[in-house]
């Protein structure tokens, strides 16, 4: 593992700002959050944080949006959802840079990020055209019976800091496609890329009012949001904790709700599977974003006569891992994105190995500015170890070892998560009730790739409910509507 200690906020967009009724407010006399470059701990920039009158000024201008917006053609909508993908895979450079110098990913991550997400705008937008009703027939001729899909109303969304590009895609191509207007409220920290999307939506064509953006005291905007009757949903991806908080406030006005929360993935690594691809596949997915991935791979169920090996081999692939700032072209694994990550990491670090598992490699925060934390791998973590109930996001991989399959599948469901799960075979059988079995939104086997526009991403038990993506994604937007007429 190498590592190197200079970075840059070269190309770092500096205006940042709100976006209330299609007009860019900035500091002025209100207050401001410095928003940092975790590579340097440096900052980079100042956020203005939203009034209770731009609060008031945000649901005004949703309600007007959403009358615009709904009356607005599926195919005139797709056109501005196409065009805004287009734009958005022209500026990928810029954006990607963005994206980097604010969350501390590497720009190879960051890019594919910024592509997917121009993926999940575009296919939203097409599918919106297909939000098909039916017609019921009648009991009577001179009876005509529709089903209608139409828009569920304005949209007050949440999204966190650690997929600054994909997940506030999402939730904008989702309401946008279907009809609705939206206040998105992105992460304090990673201000700008989510900004620049809603720029290239706004330069495809994007009506004023559909889409605002708000910055500020998180609980103190969503208490807000959630408390106006304009708001008729709320998408929020995030904590379990944060997310249970706001199902009840969703829940005082009667409130439709899509939530994506915390996830504990299990990885099942069977001495059928092809050990080689499992190791290659499971680190590059583990230490993705330094592991601050809500479907990142994080308990590896290894079967007990491949266990040796499997852990050797990974041990000595995340040891080899470049880490370092995430504009250098040649970083595998960018900084964590706060210093709270990494504090937090190096606690469940401790926690694990005075309880008696063995550390094969990392364990410790690195040297020089940024919020850096080697790539970690624990061996032989007990039972009562804070990792293996806690999510870790981080890069931290802990490998205990199981004997039978129907033992890791109790494992796997043992804990309150359920949003992604992944398993590694080459026996159809074990595929097969790999796939039956597991608990989890997710399911992915012999790959890692359960992150895609067309299919629907979101989890069972504590991890949420709702999906986003696929079908499914455009569907927690609409509302259905009998229409029946006699003549």
């Amino acid at each position: 593992m190498t590592t190197t200690a200079t970075t840059t906020s070269a190309g770092y967009a500096t205006e940042l700002r709100l976006l209330i009724g299609g007009a860019s407010v900035g500091a002025g006399a209100r207050a401001t959050i410095p928003v940092l470059d975790p590579a340097t701990s440096e900052e980079i920039g100042q956020l203005p944080v939203a009034t209770d009158a731009d609060l008031r000024d945000a649901l005004a201008s949703a309600q007007r949006g959403f009358a615009r917006w709904r009356a607005t053609s599926a195919y005139d909508r797709a056109v501005v959802l196409r065009n805004a993908a287009r734009l958005i895979r022209e500026r990928v450079e810029t954006i990607a840079r963005v994206m980097t110098i604010e969350q501390g990913k590497p720009l190879a991550e960051s890019r594919a990020e910024v592509l997917a997400s121009a993926d999940v705008i575009e296919w939203t937008g097409e599918e919106g055209r297909r939000a098909y009703g039916r017609v019921v027939p009648p009991r009577a001729e001179s009876v005509r019976q529709l089903v209608l899909r139409e828009p569920v109303g304005p949209v007050a969304a949440f999204t966190p800091w650690n997929f600054p590009a994909i997940t506030p895609a999402r939730k904008l191509a989702g309401a946008l496609g279907a009809g609705c207007s939206l206040i998105i409220k992105p992460s304090e920290e990673t201000p700008a890329t989510a900004l620049a999307l809603v720029d290239a939506l706004r330069d495809a064509g994007l009506p004023d009012d559909v889409v605002n953006v708000v910055f500020g005291d998180p609980p103190h905007i969503s208490e807000t949001l959630l408390a106006s009757p304009v708001i008729r949903k709320i998408s929020f991806t995030g904590s379990t904790a944060v997310g249970k908080h706001l199902a009840r406030l969703a829940a005082d006005g009667v409130k439709r709700a899509t939530l994506e929360l915390g996830g504990h993935a299990p990885v099942i690594v069977s001495d059928r599977a092809d050990l080689d691809k499992a190791v290659k596949a499971s680190v590059s997915a583990k230490f993705r974003n330094a592991g601050q991935v809500c479907v990142s791979p994080s308990r590896f169920l290894v079967q007990e006569r491949v266990a040796p090996a499997f852990t050797e081999a990974f041990a000595a692939a995340a040891a080899a891992l470049r880490v370092g700032p995430g504009v250098e072209e040649t970083t595998q694994m960018g900084s964590l994105a706060n210093a709270r990550r990494r504090d937090a990491i190096h606690a469940l670090v401790e926690d694990a190995t005075q309880r008696g598992g063995t550390l094969h490699t990392g364990g410790a925060a690195l040297d020089g500015p940024g919020f850096f934390y080697a790539p970690t791998v624990v061996g032989d973590v007990p039972a009562d170890a804070r990792v293996l109930s806690e999510e870790p996001f981080g890069p931290i991989a802990v490998i205990t070892s199981y004997r039978t399959l129907d033992e890791a599948i109790a494992q796997a469901n043992a804990l309150p998560y359920g949003l992604a799960a992944y398993a590694f075979t080459q026996d159809v059988g074990e595929s097969i009730a790999l796939g039956n079995r597991i608990e989890a939104g997710m399911v992915g086997i012999n790959h890692f790739g359960v992150s895609l526009a067309e299919i629907p991403f979101g989890g069972v038990k504590e991890s949420g409910y709702g999906s986003e993506g696929g079908t499914e994604g455009i569907d927690g937007y609409l509302v259905t509507k009998s229409v029946t007429t006699a003549s």
